[in-house]
């Protein structure tokens, strides 16, 4: 990556880095890294441990700010979806991060500039370069503006049928078939329930989830399905 597009990338991040060397390595990815040892590259997953942190960190505000009468768990729910690799990698192609990414040939050539896995983490990175240049203000409002539409649906229950629509779209590229969705647990008082519900996509278990309700809980269940299917 030369200069010029890194000088491209920080103009649509509209963030001034003091430091370009950071956001270049928020870009490296460590297959890069690998074919170039003699360059002593450093690759973006130090920076990608300490972007999620930083995510953790500015989402847990937020949500303990803005809704001061939800409980623990729902709080929890709302995180675990909006810090979802599927989630991450909708704000990596949201800004093109994946154009910008530095991958090995082998990596380049299977898809990688488009794999949630991949864009998740250079997208966790990017946040840790930001937070190492310009400070924890400026971090939280690179996050939150990218982060608040989901949140805000997420909490609204306008996010669910993503998680389902996305992992059936993923199954039905090479299949007819469709996951199909079963509660195999309910518990707890009519007014306070929790279900749990397992993906099956021709007999086979992807996913398991749990939720106040059973669409909550199909869509963690869908969302686990799509996490292991990208590793």
């Amino acid at each position: 990556m030369n200069r010029q597009n890194l000088l491209e990338l920080q103009e649509k991040l509209e963030i001034e880095f003091n430091q370009l060397e950071l956001l270049k390595r928020a870009v490296t990815h460590k297959s890069y890294a690998n074919e170039r040892r003699s360059n002593n590259l450093k690759d973006n997953e130090r920076l990608e441990f300490l972007g999620d942190a930083v995510l953790d960190l500015v989402v847990n505000q937020y949500l303990f700010v803005e809704y001061p009468d939800h409980p623990e768990g729902e709080l929890a729910q709302i995180r675990s979806v909006v810090v979802s690799a599927p989630t991450l990698a909708e704000k990596s192609r949201e800004i093109d991060l994946g154009h910008y990414l530095l991958l090995g040939k082998g990596e380049d050539a299977t898809g990688g500039r488009q794999r949630n896995s991949i864009l998740a983490d250079a997208f966790e990175a990017l946040i840790g370069s930001v937070y190492l240049d310009q400070g924890l203000e400026v971090a939280r409002t690179f996050i939150l503006d990218l982060l608040i539409p989901n949140i805000q649906m997420v909490e609204e229950g306008n996010h669910i049928q993503d998680y389902k629509t996305l992992l059936q779209e993923l199954l039905q590229k090479n299949s007819d078939y469709r996951p199909q969705y079963e509660v195999i647990k309910e518990e707890g008082p009519d007014h306070n329930k929790s279900f749990t519900v397992q993906v099956k996509f021709k007999g086979e278990v992807l996913g398991v989830g749990t939720g106040s309700s059973k669409k909550r809980a199909q869509q963690s269940s869908a969302k686990e399905a799509i996490d292991k299917l990208d590793r």
